[in-house]
């Protein structure tokens, strides 16, 4: 629980506070926009939320921060109540995003997809029994897809919990001993219809994009949306092979998707022409600013 005498001094005074132990992992700022921001090295309560709709989100944020950093002076049980009914998170279809976002990978986003074949965990929240009621009531977990060693968390409760087959990349797979499927070399794969592994090398070398549909692309740390320059973004630090993260980028553009669904930094939907025009931006970008051809 977030500790009222370690609040910061950038959260502006009202009810509801961030304090010292925030790890500024984004979760907040992606779930309550209108009242959180990156202040310095951590999230701050920069507008107190006011209405039903900034109040729930606030709550959801409250619940989802992955180290508790969240705090109110006064909390509204009822709203509490149903932030907490509101997770998994429905997006689109059978789509879900978890919440409770694991300490473990730093508050990684993990998603849900609810399928007739079988429904799929991509990375993994906290392992809590809400969630694992909210999972059997959907029909279980058959795959857990996971994009890189950075976010396996509770991936090993939840496929003891549903006798769920894991799938990791071999360049990742110390992260989770006793995966069942490993994923080899840099070519796609149909995992199943509708479900292709993209690998993505690049941030790290097992790093691997989840393909649903043809409209939603799972990117782990890959890649994601960034609010403020309205624009796709990949990561300039912790990367493994720069050449391989280029390349990576380029191979997205053999693929249709619609959506970017991110372990780390916000999610988008925009149309397949504008979600292409993202990414060559992107390549063009990280191209002049390293000095390299996606090649490798």
């Amino acid at each position: 629980m977030a500790d009222r005498t370690k609040r910061l001094s950038t959260n502006v005074d009202g009810n509801f506070f961030v304090d010292a132990t925030c790890i500024n992992c984004d979760t907040c700022r992606q779930l309550a926009p209108t009242s959180f921001r990156e202040e310095g090295d951590y999230s701050a309560v920069v507008h107190q939320p006011d209405g039903d709709g900034p109040l729930h989100q606030a709550y959801q944020a409250l619940l989802a921060c992955p180290v508790g950093s969240i705090g109110t002076i006064r909390s509204e049980k009822p709203r509490l109540q149903a932030a907490r009914a509101s997770f998994p998170l429905r997006l689109e279809g059978g789509v879900y995003y978890n919440g409770f976002n694991s300490e473990k990978s730093f508050g990684g986003n993990s998603f849900f997809i609810q399928h007739l074949g079988g429904n799929w965990l991509i990375d993994s929240p906290r392992y809590l029994k809400q969630l694992v009621e909210a999972f059997e009531r959907m029909g279980g977990v058959k795959y857990i897809f996971l994009t890189h060693e950075d976010d396996v968390a509770d991936s090993d409760k939840y496929a003891r919990q549903f006798k769920a087959s894991r799938i990791i990349h071999r360049a990742a797979a110390e992260a989770a001993p006793g995966a069942e499927w490993i994923l080899e070399g840099e070519a796609t794969v149909e995992l199943a219809p509708g479900f292709q592994a993209i690998p993505v090398p690049g941030h790290t070398p097992g790093s691997i994009a989840l393909l649903y549909d043809e409209r939603f692309l799972f990117t782990g740390d890959h890649l994601w949306w960034d609010q403020e320059s309205r624009a796709l973004e990949s990561p300039k630090r912790l990367v493994w092979s720069e050449p391989h993260l280029l390349h990576s980028i380029e191979n997205l553009l053999d693929h249709r998707f619609e959506w970017v669904l991110a372990g780390h930094g916000d999610r988008v939907r925009l149309p397949v022409t504008e979600m292409r025009t993202q990414i060559g931006r992107l390549l063009e970008r990280r191209q002049k600013a390293t000095g390299r051809l996606a090649a490798v």
